[in-house]
């Protein structure tokens, strides 16, 4: 299991050319890829966009930032505008009076000032690029997913830490569940004896407590309950990308838990629901970021 969480750097050198990749992951319901590179790499942001969807990354935003770096002697071109350099030698010789006191410029500031000497950056070559991104790439995605795993570990620990508290507030309140008619049953006649109602027939305080009974049954949410509570441990331990699927049990067990909440009327039952309810928040904060 993996966590969305996570960094990973790679770094390739090849043939006078650097190219280092970084991956910074957070969560995110899909996979959303966000490129940061040079305007002259854009032929690579394909070869780096299949690299990650070929991998073990499925889920969570993703920045990736490219920096590249060229030292090769053909890196870059030098141009002089030879027409542009003599119309400025011509008015310089024009403003020669007005420029006497001045020293003669040097070649280069003649060039600077002039603006007739271009730099460029020479043509990349793509095979070559693409060839050192994959390689920066693969180092980059190995530290993410590396990462990402150890957060999954912790992760995991976490979850179950949770899921424990829920299966044993359940185990509360089905235990609980059977004394809560007998509990009305007491109240009513307690009431009654109270109120000093004589020739009450014994067969109607039953009915009453039949009918509230019914009312308030929740086997059913429990056993729903304790199912998915059992298939959310079996997931976290087999399943290599749980994320969507405990998303989806978690939504479950809510349901099971806010109906046993609305049925059940107990004070006790009432506690542990609100207990229930508030480890499993902790649970879903935890699963978004589950890949």
């Amino acid at each position: 299991m993996q966590s969305m969480t996570g960094y990973g750097r790679g770094r390739a050198c090849h043939d006078g050319r650097e190219m280092v990749v970084e991956l910074k992951s957070v969560n995110h319901r899909y996979l959303d890829l966000s490129f940061r590179l040079p305007k002259n790499l854009g032929m690579v942001e394909d070869t780096l966009r299949t690299t990650i969807q070929k991998s073990q990354v499925n889920r969570g935003h993703v920045d990736i930032f490219v920096t590249y770096q060229n030292t090769r002697e053909d890196a870059r071109t030098l141009e002089v505008d030879e027409q542009l350099l003599g119309s400025f030698r011509n008015a310089v010789r024009n403003a020669g009076e007005l420029l006497a006191d001045y020293r003669s410029a040097t070649v280069g500031e003649v060039l600077t000032l002039s603006g007739a000497l271009t730099v460029s950056q020479a043509d990349e070559d793509a095979e070559a690029l693409k060839s050192l991104a994959a390689e920066a790439m693969g180092q980059a995605l190995a530290a993410l997913v590396e990462m990402r795993t150890q957060e999954g570990d912790n992760l995991r620990a976490d979850l179950r830490s949770h899921l424990s508290q829920v299966a044993a507030l359940r185990e509360k309140i089905a235990q609980r569940a059977p004394s809560v008619p007998q509990e009305y049953r007491r109240r009513l006649e307690a009431r009654l004896s109270e109120w000093q109602v004589e020739g009450v027939d014994p067969q109607r305080i039953a009915q009453e407590v039949a009918i509230m009974a019914d009312r308030c049954a929740i086997d059913e949410e429990l056993s729903r309950l304790e199912s998915h509570i059992a298939q959310f441990e079996s997931i976290l331990a087999t399943e290599p990308q749980p994320g969507k699927k405990l998303d989806f049990l978690l939504q479950e067990m809510n349901r099971e838990v806010n109906t046993i909440g609305s049925k059940a009327s107990d004070a006790e039952i009432a506690k542990a629901v609100v207990d229930a309810k508030c480890t499993l928040e902790k649970l879903r904060e935890q699963v978004q970021n589950v890949a």
